[in-house]
C-alpha cells in the first residue's frame, strides 16, 4: 500500500487486514500506520530518502495499491520500481480524467483530458490523475486496474464535505439546504471502494472502471435527513432555490458541499455511468449507514475532522448563512 494512513488509503489497508492479508505500508511518516502492517517510510516527492526504503526492502508483493493525487512522476517512479516485484497495480484515479464537460451517462470509453503525461510534475488535478494512470499503465500494462472514483465520502474523510454538514446540522436551528430535496447524488463510501478494489484486484481485473454509485443512489434530501437522524438534531432544513443562493454569493460544492445545481458540472460529477463496475461486483451501502458511521467517527475525534493541507476548507460561512436565512 503506497500511502495507507488516511481516508481511502486507510480504508484499503483496513480492508486488507480484515481479510487476513499481509500488508506493507509505504508512507511519509506523517501519521501512525495501522496496527498489524509492516511499515516502510519515505517521501516520493524528495530525492532522499525517497523510495530507498521500498527499493531496499527486497520484498515482493501480489498487489500494489496507490492513491496518489499529486505529481504523476511520483506514481511513475514507484510503479517502475515495483513492476518486476509485484503482480498487479491498482491505482485509485478519478472521473476527473474525462474531458470536461463529461456528458451524463459517460462510460469508461469517453474522451480523456488532453496533454497529460506520466512525467509531469505539479499539474492540475485532472491532468495529475490521468498522468498517474499513464504512469501505472506504462509500468504494469494489462496488470493495471484503474478505479475512477467520483465523490468519496465516509469515515476518515479528510476533505471535510460530509463532516461539515454533520457538524452544521448537529448545531441545530434553521439550516440552509440547497436546491431541492430530490436532487440526485452519485458518490461512493470509501469502504465500498476499498472492498471492491481488493476483490477486483484479487480476480485480476484490469482496465478502467467508474467506481461510483448509480446516479440517485441517494438524494440531497435523503443525505441531509440522514444527518439530522444521526446527530439527533432539531435542525430545520430550509430548502433554498439555486438562483437565490447564487445571487447571495453562495457557491455550490465549496460553500454547500456535495451539492450542485443542474448543468454541466452536475452531469459531470453526479451522472456518470456506473454499470461496468457494478457488473464487476461493486455494491454501495445505504446513505444512512455512511452518514451514521461518519458521525460516530467524528464524535470519537471530538467533532473536528482531519483536513488535507492541500485542499481548501469547505462550508457556508455563518454570516452568509445568516444573510440567506433572513431572505
Amino acid at each position: 500500500m503506497l500511502g495507507g494512513t488516511e481516508f481511502v488509503g486507510r480504508a484499503v489497508t483496513d480492508a486488507a487486514l480484515e481479510r487476513g492479508w499481509e500488508v506493507t505500508v509505504f508512507h511519509r511518516g506523517r501519521h501512525a500506520p495501522p496496527a498489524g502492517v509492516t511499515a516502510l517510510t519515505g517521501d516520493r516527492t524528495t530525492g532522499e530518502p525517497g523510495l530507498a526504503a521500498l527499493a531496499g526492502s527486497g520484498r515482493e508483493w501480489d498487489l500494489v495499491v496507490d492513491t496518489w493525487s499529486g505529481a504523476p512522476a511520483a506514481v511513475r517512479d514507484a510503479a517502475r520500481l515495483l513492476s518486476g516485484r509485484a503482480g498487479h497495480f491498482s491505482y485509485v484515479s478519478s472521473r476527473s480524467v474525462y474531458a470536461y464537460p463529461a456528458a451524463a451517462g459517460l462510460d469508461e470509453d469517453g474522451p480523456l483530458v488532453a496533454d497529460a503525461s506520466p512525467d509531469d510534475g505539479d499539474v492540475p488535478y485532472d491532468r495529475a490523475k490521468r498522468g498517474g494512470e499513464l504512469a501505472a499503465l506504462d509500468a504494469f500494462g494489462e496488470r493495471t486496474l484503474l478505479a475512477r472514483a467520483g465523490l468519496i465520502i465516509g469515515p476518515g474523510e479528510n476533505i471535510g464535505r460530509l463532516p461539515w454538514w454533520l457538524n452544521r446540522i448537529a448545531r441545530g436551528g434553521p439550516v440552509i439546504a440547497p436546491g431541492t430535496p430530490g436532487t440526485e447524488l452519485q458518490y461512493i463510501d470509501a469502504r465500498d471502494l476499498a472492498g471492491w478494489l481488493l476483490d477486483a484486484a484479487a480476480r485480476g481485473l484490469h482496465g478502467a472502471y467508474n467506481t461510483v454509485s448509480r446516479p440517485g443512489h441517494a438524494t440531497m434530501g435523503e443525505l441531509l435527513a440522514a444527518c439530522v437522524a444521526a446527530t439527533g438534531s432539531d435542525a430545520d432544513l430550509r430548502w433554498t432555490d439555486a438562483d437565490i443562493l447564487r445571487a447571495a454569493g453562495a457557491e455550490p460544492w465549496s460553500d454547500l458541499p456535495i451539492w450542485l445545481p443542474p448543468g454541466e458540472l452536475y452531469d459531470t460529477l453526479h451522472r456518470g455511468d456506473h454499470t461496468k463496475a457494478h457488473a464487476a461486483g461493486l455494491r454501495c451501502r445505504p446513505v444512512g449507514e455512511t452518514v451514521a458511521d461518519t458521525w460516530s467517527w467524528l464524535r470519537a475525534l471530538g467533532g473536528t475532522a482531519p483536513r488535507r493541507p492541500d485542499r481548501p476548507a469547505v462550508g457556508l460561512a455563518p454570516e452568509l448563512e445568516a444573510k440567506l436565512l433572513a431572505l
